[in-house]
């Protein structure tokens, strides 16, 4: 390819924790321009991690301008990166930071109340995310993300993947639409994502050709999937879909897309999607998967948002998404089951485990007879109660 200059990131008014760079190919030599108000202190460590960057990307000579705003090396590195192969080189490499230990995998039926999505080519976003709790982060590729910037983002997210200790949370990466979700796939899938999400999901054929993807680039390790389903084929094709393979554990519905495909007003109450979200709940529930409801987007409103998660919940989503850090803690108490329902849940079990330890065919709480599936909802709370810490593990 021809030689020609690549730009990547950013040095607008008001950017933080990232960096602009533009690298023009040619000359004698490497020669590297820095401006950052940390100069003084790490001006010599952000040369030297460049010169390693462009020595793993084969690059021996060329300008390179930094302009920094306080960026973390996982980012410099990640820009200075998308750089080079925007300037048509690099081709075939890879510079990868230094690496955190591999977190062990997810368990497929973990908690995932609240999932927060963080735009993929925003790095300000990704070193403290850990600290919002919510149970799964999303590192999203797709609607965050201007097309343009999808190559340098994918790189970003790559690194953050590899650099970032995003503490207790899920690693989720969301990916663009196939094809070019599988770009994405090529450069995450090797930094061990805990589970990737697939937009606009309307068949399991899309389903089969992530799956085989990532088993090509990653063999033996349990990267879970949860297909977005975004338009009425995919609601009608729902089950189809949590079935589509193994590493389906959950479905989702995207309900900005599935509106606008039915070409009805989103409201705030849900009315005009409720059957399609009943539909997928089912769908979930006959595949032995979860079922993890849409965002809330107005940040602002908490009580709406309240009452959208304890609606969500009581017709069988186990979670939902959030935009906000703010939103993750409100979304945790419309997913937990009140006081009254863990008391009586652990009456149920105890009165069962009584009638097992008697031999006892027929469970009986008082003066009423408890049917086998009431006792198998009241363990399921019991359980999920003590997985959000609601209740000991004696309970």
């Amino acid at each position: 390819m021809g030689e020609r200059a690549g730009e990547a990131g950013r040095r607008d008014e008001g950017v933080r924790s990232d960096l602009f760079v533009r690298f023009e190919p040619g000359g004698d030599g490497l020669r590297i321009e820095l401006r950052s108000k940390v100069a003084t202190w790490y001006g010599d460590a952000i040369e030297e991690q460049a010169r390693r960057v462009l020595g793993d990307l084969g690059v021996t000579a060329g300008r390179l301008e930094i302009d920094d705003r306080g960026a973390l090396p996982f980012v410099i590195a990640a820009r200075i990166e998308a750089a080079v192969r925007r300037a048509g080189l690099g081709e075939g490499k890879r510079h990868l930071p230094e690496g955190l230990p591999a977190p062990p995998a997810s368990p497929r039926d973990r908690l995932r109340r609240s999932r927060l999505y963080l735009p993929g080519n925003e790095p300000k976003y990704f070193p403290n995310a850990g600290l919002h709790g919510a149970d799964g982060l999303i590192l999203d590729l797709e609607d965050s993300v201007h097309p343009g910037e999808k190559d340098a983002a994918r790189i970003l997210v790559r690194n953050a993947l590899r650099a970032v200790d995003f503490g207790g949370a899920e690693r989720m990466v969301r990916i663009n639409q196939l094809p070019l979700g599988l770009e994405d796939l090529r450069e995450v899938i090797p930094e061990r994502p805990d589970l990737v999400l697939i937009p606009k999901v309307e068949s399991a054929g899309q389903v089969r050709e992530v799956d085989a993807a990532i088993r090509e680039i990653l063999p033996g390790r349990d990267v879970w999937l949860m297909p977005i389903l975004e338009s009425a084929l995919g609601i009608e094709r729902a089950f189809e879909i949590a079935t589509a393979c193994e590493r389906v554990c959950a479905l989702t519905i995207g309900l900005e897309d599935y509106t606008a495909d039915l070409g009805v007003v989103k409201t705030p109450g849900g009315e005009e999607s409720l059957w399609a979200r009943l539909r997928l709940v089912n769908a979930a529930k006959a595949a032995g998967i979860q079922a993890i409801d849409s965002v809330y987007g107005n940040v602002a409103d908490m009580d709406g948002l309240r009452a959208w998660g304890e609606r969500a919940r009581a017709i069988g989503f186990e979670g939902m998404g959030a935009v906000h850090p703010r939103q993750v803690p409100v979304i945790h108490e419309a997913f937990a089951p009140s006081a009254a329902e863990i008391e009586k849940a652990r009456k149920i079990v105890a009165a069962f485990e009584e009638a097992q330890a008697k031999g006892l065919g027929v469970v009986s709480l008082g003066s009423k007879m408890i049917d086998p599936p009431v006792v198998e909802r009241a363990l399921k709370l019991v359980e999920r109660a003590r997985a959000m810490g609601l209740v000991g593990d004696d309970a």
